[in-house]
């Protein structure tokens, strides 16, 4: 244990070493002779400590202090004591920083730590992935002359920090990025980074849904309004012109009628669903009512239209909610292809999974649309589709659907090709049964 030395302890410690030494000197007559010598003695013994107290200390050979004797044994444990505590010290703070440093990473935006004059003292994996940045390359370099953009240079050197700056991202095509700068200790900066291009891009299709449902919803609404104003209570109109208002009247309603329906449907659907209330679908049944209602819808347009149906290929889930992603898929085939052209539906299984696809022969779509033709109200076309009557609705209908019934759509389409709208159910999501058959085997119902 580690003994304190106190002026007690030295003051009795000189007084029984130089006791003996004047009495021994006044027995031979030279009592300042004896004291010299001990004196000298015990100085030389002192340099000897101290030397070896130096040279531990700027050799630092070992972690422990040498042993000392005497007083200097208490000097030696202290400074031991002290390396020991100062050890643990730094080991608790390295810990700390380590943990500062586990903390930062997992934060899920990039970490920049600048001095007041912005340059890099530490940043995160992150603002390396986000921001380009090299470590430990880019350590004590300003960040404005790495981000090399006018707007983030000027908010830097105002040190306005109370708004956030929005920026497109040079490292990443259509990527936003957003930079809070938080003053702290005394002369640096914390910079925080977060990508908000979803947010940015969901708050453009919150406005495209508010614009598209009130243009949808304005036009039938002016219409029925222009012809209410024509009409007079005491006088009705010929019955020629009544039979004509009261038709368009009637189809304009029945077309806001549709849209509200359709905005009821998606709200619904993008809901929870339980998935244990899944019931079997007989879903070539199912095709062939639809197949009756596509064929009446095709008699104008003279497609070819095929089915190519595993009659034995049945499936669990919710059957209102599916008979409209495939009714939405087969319907758009007919709108958008043009006459006389070819569609091909199929039900099939392939590799233990069911497929249902529609192929078309039509003009295509761009590859620049095809990850927004789930949007709602999104139009490759908007003059050509108001002809066809949709809504803008439909796959967006159909990605819901799919979603909660754990699939997805995959569309492929060429320019002047065609396209092909497919999804598929994994095997959990079939209906096995003793007469199930494989793609090899079994017998499709074709009809044209």
């Amino acid at each position: 244990m580690y003994r304190v030395v106190n002026k007690q302890a030295l003051a009795k410690r000189l007084l029984i070493y130089f006791l003996p030494l004047l009495l021994i000197g006044v027995l031979i007559g030279a009592p300042f002779l004896l004291l010299f010598l001990g004196s000298f003695s015990l100085l030389v013994w002192h340099y000897h400590q101290l030397y070896r107290l130096s040279d531990w200390l700027l050799n630092q050979r070992s972690f422990n202090p040498p042993e000392g004797e005497g007083a200097w044994e208490q000097v030696f444990e202290g400074i031991y004591h002290l390396q020991h505590r100062n050890r643990k010290k730094r080991n608790e703070l390295a810990d700390l920083i380590r943990r500062f440093r586990d903390g930062a990473e997992a934060v899920p935006d990039a970490v920049v730590v600048l001095q007041r004059d912005l340059s890099i003292v530490w940043c995160n994996q992150l603002a390396l992935k986000i921001l380009g940045l090299q470590w430990p390359a880019d350590h004590g370099q300003r960040l404005d002359n790495l981000i090399r953009d006018p707007k983030f240079a000027k908010y830097m050197h105002q040190e306005k920090f109370d708004e956030a700056l929005e920026l497109e991202n040079t490292h990443s095509v259509e990527q936003v990025l957003e930079y809070r700068v938080m003053p702290y200790a005394s002369s640096q900066l914390m910079v925080v980074v977060r990508d908000v291009t979803r947010l940015k891009q969901l708050e453009q299709m919150r406005k495209d849904f508010v614009a598209n449902v009130s243009h949808e919803l304005r036009t039938p609404l002016t219409v029925v309004t222009g012809y209410l104003e024509m009409f007079d209570g005491d006088m009705m109109p010929p019955p020629a012109i009544w039979n004509k208002a009261q038709n368009t009247m009637l189809e304009q309603c029945k077309r806001m009628d549709s849209l509200v329906n359709q905005l009821l449907s998606l709200s619904r659907i993008e809901g929870v669903r339980r998935q244990d209330n899944d019931k079997a679908i007989n879903v070539p049944q199912l095709l062939a009512y639809i197949r009756t209602e596509a064929q009446s819808l095709n008699q104008d347009k003279g497609h070819e239209l095929t089915f190519e149906v595993d009659t034995e290929l049945d499936i669990k889930g919710a059957e209102d909610e599916l008979r409209s992603a495939f009714s939405n898929l087969v319907f758009n085939a007919i709108h958008y292809t043009k006459p006389g052209g070819k569609i091909t539906v199929s039900w099939l299984r392939v590799d233990n999974q069911a497929v249902f696809s529609v192929v078309d022969n039509g003009d295509g779509i761009a590859p620049e649309h095809i990850n927004r033709l789930t949007e709602r109200f999104y139009r490759v076309d908007k003059a050509r589709s108001r002809t066809t009557g949709g809504s803008g609705l439909g796959l967006a209908i159909t990605k819901h659907v799919l979603t909660r019934h754990d699939s997805h759509l995959q569309i492929k389409s060429k320019l002047g090709e065609g396209s092909c709208f497919s999804f598929s159910f994994s095997k959990e999501k079939l209906v096995e049964s003793g007469n199930s058959k494989t793609l090899e085997s079994h017998k499709s119902a074709t009809i044209k």
